[in-house]
């Protein structure tokens, strides 16, 4: 009875077991050619300004110096992307600071899984920043999926967004692809200081814990000094106050889910004399939410046109002279980013 119950129990383990088996495999295989990496790179930044003022009490002409302090980034990621064929590895290792438009196509070099996972945190020009990039990214011959989240907190930017898409191969060089794309954007139509007038505002300021002395100045919740009178404090002070209320306000509300189609394609021609890589993306139609902030209620519509797109193009005239061109291009919810670069080369013989 004994020897029958192990039987019996080692014959249920046996399609776990290979399960497992298979999970570590797939897992080891999607491991392979991926770089951990963390690094720290620092540098200048702005130089000391020397800033001038006249005392308002002694009318004493009095130097200030404002040092901004150096300017720093720690980074840490995994990466697996393979490269493109006009692509070249600029460092022997992986610091953080690798940026490729070309990540941000939605078709990749080889077929299927590719990811990237990077979080950076940075000080530039005296202000300290967050900045994320992750995405997933699986290309089949007939489908593609794809999950991003980017943050970058110098630019005051962050967005999600996942597409389902089934693509249709005109030619090696050149597809279509179409299907559902899902995004968060922020709240708008949201105004925390709509009907407000006159000393609310001091009230907000108030009640954030900013208070004010006998002898007329101003202070923050951690005691600093930020304005000596009411005039710098109604003009210079409270303005940054509110700024920072309605911040805190909109932060307290919860992202807005888009539901959108896609159309978009992918073009990618190489040779070692000329190469162009060209992808674009077009959401034209919309599904309401009816969420009291979204966008489609802020235009109240749900057919405005996002887009995304991208080029890379690049021309050796010959063996002196060569051409560059790259650049990629956002406008979502009536918001755009985007970079850019372009060149020549000349090389003398």
């Amino acid at each position: 009875m004994k020897k029958l119950l192990i039987t019996l129990i080692l014959f249920c383990c046996i399609p776990f077991l290979s399960q497992a088996q298979q999970l570590k495999d797939w897992g080891k295989k999607q491991l392979k050619f991926a770089t951990f990496y963390t690094a720290v790179t620092g540098n200048n930044s702005l130089a000391d300004v020397s800033v001038y003022s006249i005392n308002p009490y002694s009318g004493i002409l009095e130097e200030n110096i404002e040092s901004t302090p150096f300017d720093y980034t720690f980074a840490f990621g995994v990466r697996k992307i393979a490269r493109l064929d006009y692509e070249n590895r600029k460092n022997v290792f992986y610091d953080g600071t690798e940026t490729s438009v070309s990540d941000a196509a939605t078709v990749g070099n080889v077929e299927g899984l590719e990811y990237l996972f990077e979080f950076d945190y940075k000080r530039q020009q005296g202000r300290k920043f967050v900045d994320q990039q992750h995405f997933l990214r699986y290309v089949h011959d007939h489908w593609i999926l794809k999950v991003e989240y980017v943050q970058d907190g110098f630019a005051d930017l962050k967005y999600f967004e996942s597409s389902q898409r089934y693509r249709y191969n005109i030619a090696k060089e050149f597809s279509l692809n179409a299907g559902l794309v899902q995004r968060f954007s922020e709240p708008y139509g949201f105004d925390p200081l709509d009907g407000l007038v006159g000393a609310d505002f001091t009230n907000i300021a108030i009640d954030q814990g900013y208070t004010t002395n006998f002898e007329g100045e101003w202070v923050n919740p951690e005691g600093e000094i930020i304005a000596e009178n009411n005039i710098v404090w109604n003009a210079v002070a409270l303005p940054n106050v509110l700024n920072e209320y309605v911040e805190q306000e909109r932060e307290t509300l919860p992202n807005q889910w888009n539901y959108s189609l896609v159309i978009g394609y992918d073009y990618y021609h190489y040779t070692k004399t000329f190469w162009f890589h060209s992808w674009a993306s077009v959401l034209p139609l919309h599904v309401s939410t009816k969420n009291e902030y979204s966008y489609s209620n802020f235009i109240d519509g749900n057919t405005w046109f996002d887009y995304t797109g991208g080029l890379i193009l690049g021309w050796q005239v010959n063996k002196r002279l060569g051409l560059f061109s790259e650049g990629k291009y956002h406008k979502y919810w009536n918001r755009t980013w985007h970079d850019f670069s372009v060149g020549f080369n000349y090389r003398i013989i």
